[in-house]
């Protein structure tokens, strides 16, 4: 399959290429916005007409009997593993945005027979592991999260791929934030070795008083792109860290658009960026304040950290805001590593590598500083130094 074969077709021809019925709202939705190409706003600056002009084989996506274990397993798109007495399992999908910014949100949803929906009970934590072991693949899932009211859990999420290459992940989750609830979703990404590259579409809506707290750490190389759409009802609260380190030739980010729906809601959004080789980073996020979101805070800051003359930082943090009775405020910098203080450290012995990964270890640390749990710190930690020491490794 090329998904690029699928421009210019009408619903019909396409439920016929693609083998589904009864979802012609989201056929239609699909033509309506089209393949996303360079020209495509939230895609200007990812090479997504590479990644859909290949050739791919397809899967079955055939659910299998769940072994019991620790955390919650996909592999290539099908649940393998999870804990005693969670509720998850399968079903046709009821509840999609039609009004998401993404036309990939919707491609995933048609390509997948069915959501993974995972139901939280209580106060848990969980990890959960996609991993991915299929070459020349196009792998389409989607994951419905529920969670219930007056709870506080989290989810912890991390990839794992074999020696593959030339393989298209299109995943999401469609989250659901109970109200006077709390759900934290830290995800971790070490990417390397051009094995697969990634569009992760995701929407989450936040009731009344819920809170989203939502971690994203992005590591390593290669193709990834972020897609992030969030609607806060009344006194609703997200919390978005992004961290971004990159090396050789990759693109890779986050585009994300905050609504505030709800009077008194409240968003915060900060991305931290530490880029080298010819590396392109992406921070591409808009918060748009609507009518009926009075007494609204929203506050939203890029960073970014530019370790070569040849990488590329995009940053466009934006405010939409139809209201006055606000508070808000956004902000973008772009720079490089302090000499003096290079020199400051080289003067005491320390090596210039050594120095260096210092330096951006302390940039990186308030947002790794964030994960409440030590032992994911820790992991988060050692994988940021385990992609800048290979970066240095092959950059020098």
């Amino acid at each position: 399959m090329k998904p690029n074969r699928l421009k210019g077709k009408s619903t019909q021809e396409l439920a016929a290429l693609l083998h589904v019925k009864g979802r012609d709202q989201l056929l239609e939705k699909f033509v309506s916005l089209g393949l996303p190409d360079k020209k495509s706003e939230e895609y200007r600056y990812f090479d997504i007409e590479k990644l859909l002009d290949a050739d791919y084989r397809t899967l079955d996506y055939i659910p299998k009997p769940l072994q019991e274990g620790k955390k919650i397993e996909i592999v290539d798109g099908v649940v393998t593993t999870a804990p005693k007495g969670l509720r998850i399992y399968y079903e046709q999908c009821d509840a999609m945005d039609m009004d998401h910014f993404d036309p990939l949100y919707y491609l995933g949803h048609i390509l997948s027979p069915n959501v993974i929906k995972i139901e939280i009970d209580g106060d848990a934590e969980l990890e959960l592991v996609h991993h991915f072991t299929q070459s020349n693949t196009l792998i389409a899932y989607r994951i419905v999260v529920l969670n219930q009211s007056n709870r506080h859990a989290t989810l912890y999420e991390r990839f794992e791929e074999d020696n593959i290459a030339n393989t298209l992940v299109l995943y999401g989750y469609d989250m659901h934030i109970a109200q006077d609830s709390t759900l934290r979703v830290v995800k971790t990404q070490h990417m390397q070795k051009q094995r697969y590259a990634m569009v992760a579409s995701h929407r989450i809506n936040v009731s009344q008083r819920a809170n989203a707290l939502l971690k994203s750490f992005d590591l390593g190389g290669d193709l990834g792109l972020q897609m992030l759409k969030v609607n806060l009802e009344s006194y609703a609260h997200v919390e978005a860290g992004h961290l971004l380190y990159l090396n050789h030739a990759s693109r890779r980010g986050t585009v994300s658009k905050i609504i505030h729906q709800g009077e008194h809601s409240t968003s915060q959004q900060e991305a931290k960026n530490i880029l080298d080789g010819n590396a392109r980073g992406i921070f591409d996020a808009l918060i748009k304040v609507e009518h009926s979101a009075k007494y609204t805070k929203a506050h939203q800051n890029s960073k970014a950290i530019l370790l070569h003359e040849d990488a590329y930082m995009v940053s466009k943090p934006q405010l939409e805001i139809y209201i006055d009775e606000l508070e808000a405020s956004h902000g973008s910098t772009t720079g490089q590593l302090d000499e003096k203080q290079l020199f400051y450290l080289r003067s005491r012995g320390i090596s210039y590598v050594e120095a260096r990964k210092m330096l951006v270890i302390a940039f990186a640390n308030t947002l790794i500083e964030t994960v409440k749990d030590s032992r994911h710190q820790e992991q988060i930690s050692a994988l940021f130094e385990e992609a800048f020491y290979s970066a240095h490794k092959e950059l020098s």
